[in-house]
């Protein structure tokens, strides 16, 4: 990925960094510093400091209007989710950061009762001012996939910034961590044809249950996706029409999805054989 050079600043030491270190190197003579931290990337050599916010950045901008299958996983493929209050603050942080007008930090939005919380996402919703819209969403233990449709200039990726961010503050603070928690950028493949739109979201669906993470008899009410929306027809933050729409009944999603459930539990065993 390209870099984008911001400032050009004359210096003999480091600027005062932010608590959220995630690199540091120092070479043997002295003149080179490589440091990074969740949001700006700075390179120290012969007494200059050149610094770059929000990178990398895609040389292809994602397009508004287009739907895109956007996913990562956890740095050398390590959990990024170890308790239910993991799973649920990364659900919060998608809904929060959903929309444009947020107020305030989620960690503020924590501080608040519920009532007056409650107030606040309504309010949000009401004014449906968004960065994207969730199509379809599924977090494993080690890596998350949502389906996205980009609603604004540059939506997918300050959305993703928001929510990688503000989670691995909280996932660092609370697992006594330090440094990146996801494998660089996000990840992002264009759904071009209707037909691809369906069948991601029936992958993305079927991933708890093709990896084992669930039983056959427990994946319908796998509580950390977004298969519930399109089941029991929930209302939130996920906005599935554009795939049930294509359906008799949410039960025929249903049968659509499930008919498949074997043979993705056999592609799973053998993926590790097949060379993208």
């Amino acid at each position: 990925m390209p870099w984008r050079l911001l400032s050009l600043r004359q210096s003999k030491t480091p600027p005062k960094l932010k608590s959220s270190l995630s690199a540091y190197q120092l070479s043997t003579d002295g003149t080179l510093y490589i440091v990074s931290t969740s949001d700006v990337f700075y390179v120290y050599t012969s007494g200059f400091f050149c610094y770059s916010v929000d990178m990398p950045y895609r040389s292809i901008p994602l397009a508004t209007g287009e739907y895109y299958h956007v996913y990562n996983r956890g740095v050398a493929q390590q959990p990024v989710y170890l308790l239910k209050k993991d799973y649920q603050r990364f659900l919060l942080s998608l809904e929060f950061y959903l929309h444009k007008d947020y107020p305030f930090k989620l960690s503020n939005l924590l501080q608040l009762s519920d009532d007056v919380r409650g107030s606040v996402l309504s309010e949000l919703v009401k004014k449906n001012n968004k960065f994207v819209e969730i199509t379809a969403f599924c977090l494993m233990p080690n890596h998350f996939h949502l389906l996205l449709q980009q609603k604004t200039e540059g939506g997918i990726s300050k959305f993703m910034k928001l929510i990688t961010d503000s989670y691995t503050r909280y996932f660092n603070t609370r697992h006594d961590r330090v440094g990146p928690l996801f494998q660089g950028q996000f990840k992002a493949v264009h759904v071009s044809k209707n037909e691809q739109l369906v069948h991601l979201s029936r992958y993305i669906h079927l991933n708890p249950l093709v990896s084992f993470v669930v039983r056959d008899e427990k994946f319908l009410n796998y509580p950390w996706s977004s298969l519930g929306f399109y089941s029991k027809k929930e209302q939130g933050m996920v906005e599935p029409d554009i795939v049930l729409g294509q359906f008799r009944s949410a039960r025929q999603y249903l049968k659509f999805v499930l008919d498949q459930k074997d043979y993705g539990r056999k592609l799973e065993q053998i993926k590790h054989l097949v060379l993208e």
